[in-house]
């Protein structure tokens, strides 16, 4: 099976899956996973797995790069924070899906590559920066969306200040074996919280995150 067959068929079995949003799915029709991958895995692009991408970081499972796109409610129109550039995937299906996406990624290495990978697809709609992700970039805020691609162990203040009042915000929560996929929306009363489902994400780290590359309790190499 060709790239294109596999990615078609792809899309069928995330909408076998649940996801409903056709914008979402036609999203994932549109971007060449491989290009965003080391070309030892490129033959697994469209399988529904998370990959690495070096640097002890992955590529997102598609299903949950979609369900967590789709969570936002997306129209068009806004501005919105992704957390973890990683390789960029992420970034490039919401790039079709708002109008701006600032991205922030504290491996400037990884930075750099995704950044090369989303100009050559003619992306030009994402702002990208290298910092400590769990202080957000409140410079460009505030954020109609927020993605944030690594789990946290409680929910980060400073993302949480930088949504805008109705915005959404889908972060992984919890450790190393038992994390939630969380959406959090900033009504007039406060922040509503609602469990997506269990995931399994790299720690977040920085400031208001995890304090180094491993959750707690994970033994050394």
């Amino acid at each position: 099976m060709d790239l294109e067959t596999s990615r078609q068929a792809l899309v069928t079995t995330l909408k076998r899956d649940g996801i409903h949003s056709q914008a979402v799915l036609e999203a994932i029709a549109e971007t060449p996973r491989e290009r965003f991958m080391p070309e030892t895995v490129r033959n697994k692009a469209y399988e529904n797995i998370a990959l690495p991408i070096g640097d002890g970081q992955t590529i997102s499972q598609p299903y949950i790069v979609a369900l967590m796109t789709q969570a936002l409610e997306l129209t068009g129109r806004e501005k919105v924070l992704e957390i973890g550039t990683g390789s960029g995937y992420q970034a490039a299906i919401l790039a079709q899906l708002c109008r701006e996406v600032v991205t922030i990624e504290r491996i400037a290495n990884l930075s750099r590559h995704a950044q090369v990978v989303l100009d050559s697809l003619g992306y030009d709609n994402i702002d990208y920066h290298v910092a400590d992700g769990t202080l957000g970039f409140p410079d460009a805020g505030p954020y109609d969306g927020i993605l944030v691609t690594a789990t946290a162990p409680k929910l980060p203040q400073s993302l949480c200040e930088q949504l805008t009042l109705g915005g959404r915000m889908v972060i992984p929560i919890g450790e190393e074996k038992v994390q939630e996929l969380k959406l959090i929306t900033r009504g007039t009363d406060g922040l509503r919280v609602k469990k997506l489902c269990d995931v399994r994400f790299v720690p977040l780290i920085g400031e208001q995150g995890w304090e180094d590359g491993e959750f707690p309790g994970e033994p050394e190499d």
